[in-house]
């Protein structure tokens, strides 16, 4: 049995399902907004589900609340205030909380995002994905270059001094200079965060039934390394797989997650990891996906939970921790698994004899070879 010898941090994420229209791309629960937003019902829904778990984390205090979707800002920031005020009601905030809220740049937004501010999003998540029309089309995504640009000024002038763009590069037709021009521009900005990934094919997805031309995979890794080197020039430190950061910028949020800390999900599909430092056990919760039935009281329960065995928690911790470029100390493996590190020692060796991990004995760190073959890295452990 685990054995824990302090808490671990606790992160929020509320999920906000809904959105104008399905990206071709999005393999997210998300739901084309049909009629208006049901707001006031799905606030109550969040707060009473909240309730369900206060028993359990009450004393413990926030790190992070982070809005996903979906399309989070398609909300009031009067709804967005009355979720915050409901959960700082019933839970501790740290002095240092994290208080994220993704939003797309329509123009129907930029309006609300002072609004925000005032609400208390201290840090604002902005879904560029490209700055030229053309990608933009192919990408499904309804907002073009000019409004992207705007609801990145809006952003600023709103008081967000600490803002994430969103951007992906090896989009259908695009070339490295195209690639490149995106970073650029957005760079010219001054964000603090970057996220940067790859365009990839989920199932699911209206671009896994009829595919877009990429470019070559070649083509795709010239793109990767001339955006790193570009990112690196500005200041920007590569901290995990697709997130760049100005000093002490990093998402704390998600770092979190890829920390192995706890969280609770609250909102339809939301995911939790909560663990209990009495008993040892850590339990993973999902909700029900459709917001409907999520908004119906006599549906509304998880529709899973499952405790992880000891051979979850090293494949899990693995999973998200190796995502990060500089890895993390050992120490944290048992401070957020409670296990020995005898647990994975043999595993380590194996690692570090196929040259995927640095032989650091007091940190976690994947090489080079091991960021670029990241899942041979995690592989290893998947039979822990």
């Amino acid at each position: 049995m685990p054995i824990f010898t302090e808490p671990l941090p606790l992160s929020l994420y509320v999920h906000l399902p809904w959105c104008v229209r399905k990206c071709p791309y999005c393999d997210f629960n998300s739901h084309e907004m049909k009629q208006g937003l049901p707001e006031t019902a799905y606030v109550n829904t969040l707060l009473q589900e909240l309730e369900q778990y206060l028993p359990q984390i009450q004393h413990r205090p926030l790190v992070s609340i982070f809005f996903g979707g979906g399309t989070p800002s398609l909300f009031s920031a009067q709804a967005i205030e009355q979720i915050l005020t409901g959960v700082a009601k019933r839970m501790i905030f740290s002095p240092t909380i994290e208080i994220t809220l993704e939003a797309n740049p329509g123009t129907a937004e930029q309006a609300r995002f002072h609004d925000f501010r005032q609400a208390g999003i201290n840090r604002l998540s902005l879904g560029i994905q490209s700055l030229q029309d053309d990608k933009l089309k192919a990408l499904g995504r309804i907002h073009n270059t000019d409004t992207a640009i705007q609801a990145i000024t809006m952003a600023q002038k709103a008081g967000f001094t600490n803002f994430n763009i969103d951007l992906m590069y090896g989009l259908p037709q695009q070339t490295i200079d195209d690639a490149i021009h995106d970073l650029e521009l957005a760079l010219s900005f001054q964000p603090t965060h970057l996220s940067w990934y790859q365009l990839t094919i989920e199932p699911n997805t209206f671009f896994h039934h009829q595919p877009p031309a990429l470019p070559i995979d070649d083509t795709i890794w010239e793109m990767q390394q001339a955006g790193q080197t570009l990112l690196q020039h500005m200041g920007f430190t590569h901290y995990e797989v697709s997130a760049y950061a100005q000093p002490g910028k990093t998402c704390l949020h998600n770092r979190n997650y890829w920390e192995f800390g706890d969280y609770l999900g609250i909102g339809a599909g939301a995911h939790s990891k909560l663990t209990d430092e009495k008993t040892g056990s850590v339990t993973r919760f999902a909700q029900v996906k459709h917001p409907t039935t999520y908004l119906d009281s006599t549906k509304r329960l998880p529709l899973t939970s499952k405790i992880l065995a000891e051979e979850d928690l090293v494949f899990e911790f693995m999973l998200n921790a190796l995502r990060l470029t500089r890895g993390v100390p050992a120490l944290l493996f048992t401070q957020r698994t409670g296990l020995s590190l005898a647990r994975v020692e043999k595993l380590l060796a194996q690692a570090k004899h196929r040259g995927l991990l640095l032989p650091d004995p007091t940190h976690f760190r994947p090489s080079e070879r091991g960021r670029r073959f990241l899942n041979d890295l995690v592989g290893i452990f998947l039979h822990s």
